[in-house]
């Protein structure tokens, strides 16, 4: 007879284990499956470790402008080795965290493959191939998330062309890396080594840099990389990757014709795509739609007692989201009153340097929506604190609906405007207005000015402009 739980977890990343820990927290027995490692790839390989070596590359960006700030170093390099093994041992440290609020929380943790099968159980298969069946009394939770999406005409062999993975984890550094696609993962890989003084090239489909973000925003990112000796070539495709030779030959189609580079490594970083095959959807009859997994707002699949929550569900495929979600869906499962999530309130972070943060509306997109709106702008060359930590470049913009003052949007790039972004989102979640904005004070000096001092230029009340 089948081990029972009240909830199984398969998928221990910052989808999976939130939902464990809360349904724990609300007294339900719980168990997570988890194949690899506890924290799943946001831990292990996505959101922290990239957070360290951004970090690494930050610093050594300090070291290089030292007499900027009237400090003279001597011989100075960066030891590429000993990045990625710092990078490595924050990602473990972080997994072993995990592995403690399992057991503090009491969840049970199951090393293996989960598949999900009828009767709300799970099949487990081990490293020896062992298979074993558990059986979930209130729900199984799917969260299985994502990997990198794999272009056919570009195909990853792990050693010439490469995703994040290896990325984060190549025993050399390159002399010249083409990357594919300028999302979150590839301008912020882009930044790490180009600060290192690897040679970047970023190729880009679409006709813009960081697409989803506002005009401003992705006009703004380009000036900088290229001060950054970054070259970016956008509306522009990878036709093919010739790995015959020592290093890469790209063929790249341009508006100018085609293209061709060569370069030692190619890092593919065009989208995730759902971790969806051999976990039992298909002999389920869980209904999947585009690579994602049908869900209810309180994500519920259209089979009773089976959930799906993070990357292999259609919304954004953001850490904070997944964990978001892990929660409502905890709660609902134990019956516990609970509240939908708000998608039009998502904050998005990109931590290159200038950093980029933004939530709601862009510019256009408001615009489209018929709004009458009232844009403000305040540039980080006119603060203060700005100035003094020598880091100008970038600016802070917000966009009001004319008529009610409701906050359509902001858009944020510069030093540490993803620490920023949070005034927003809570500032929108409890409706508030531009008026409340202006008669809110903002210390000084600090960066966050620049979000009153916005406000401020969107209504002709600019000070320090």
């Amino acid at each position: 007879m089948a081990q029972t739980y009240d909830v199984i977890v398969v998928g221990s990343g910052p989808g999976g284990y939130p939902a464990a820990i809360r349904a724990s927290q609300l007294g339900l027995k719980v168990a997570i499956v988890e194949k690899e490692s506890l924290g799943g790839i946001c831990l292990n390989w996505g959101c922290i470790p990239t957070k360290a070596l951004l970090k690494s590359a930050q610093v050594f960006e300090y070291i290089k402008h030292a007499k900027d700030y009237g400090i003279t170093v001597g011989d100075y390099s960066a030891d590429f080795s000993a990045v990625i093994k710092r990078s490595r041992g924050v990602a473990d440290g972080m997994s072993k965290g995990v592995a403690f609020l399992m057991k503090k929380n009491k969840i049970d943790v199951i090393m293996g493959y989960g598949k999900v099968i009828g009767g709300k159980k799970v099949e487990v298969t081990d490293k020896e191939g062992k298979k074993t069946e558990y059986a979930a009394s209130k729900g199984v939770i799917i969260a299985t998330g994502g990997r990198a999406r794999e272009l056919p005409n570009v195909k990853i062999d792990g050693q010439k062309v490469i995703e994040y993975r290896k990325a984060m984890s190549l025993e050399k550094q390159p002399e010249t890396m083409l990357v594919i696609g300028s999302g979150a993962i590839g301008v912020e890989f882009a930044y790490v080594y180009a600060s290192m003084g690897t040679k970047v090239t970023i190729v880009e489909f679409l006709p813009k840099m960081v697409p989803v973000e506002d005009d401003d925003i992705s006009k703004e990112l380009a000036k900088q990389y290229k001060k950054m000796g970054v070259d970016v070539l956008v509306n522009s495709s990878v036709e093919k990757v010739d790995t015959s030779g020592k290093g890469c030959k790209v063929t790249v189609k341009t508006p100018d014709g085609e293209k061709t580079f060569e370069v030692d490594v190619v890092l593919s970083a065009a989208g995730v795509v759902a971790n969806l095959e051999n976990i039992g959807l298909e002999e389920l009859g869980i209904k999947t739609e585009r690579g994602k997994i049908l869900v209810s707002e309180w994500y519920e699949t259209n089979v009773a007692g089976y959930y799906a929550i993070g990357d292999c569900t259609p919304g954004p495929a953001l850490a904070h989201v997944a964990t978001a979600e892990a929660i409502i869906c905890a709660e609902k499962i134990a019956g516990h009153k609970t509240e939908a999530l708000d998608y039009n309130n998502i904050p998005g972070c990109t931590y290159c340097q200038p950093e980029i943060a933004s939530v709601g509306m862009t510019e256009a997109k408001a615009r489209e929506a018929g709004y009458d709106i009232k844009v403000g702008k305040f540039p980080f060359m006119a603060s203060g604190k700005a100035s003094a930590a020598g880091v100008k470049d970038g600016f802070v913009k917000v966009i009001f609906d004319a008529k009610y003052g409701e906050w359509l949007g902001a858009h944020m790039i510069g030093a540490n405007v993803t620490e920023m972004i949070a005034e927003v989102v809570v500032a929108r979640k409890l409706e508030t207005t531009s008026h409340e904005i202006l008669r809110s004070v903002h210390p000084h000096p600090t960066m966050s000015e620049a979000v009153k001092g916005a406000t401020e230029a969107a209504y002709g009340e600019a000070i320090d402009l």
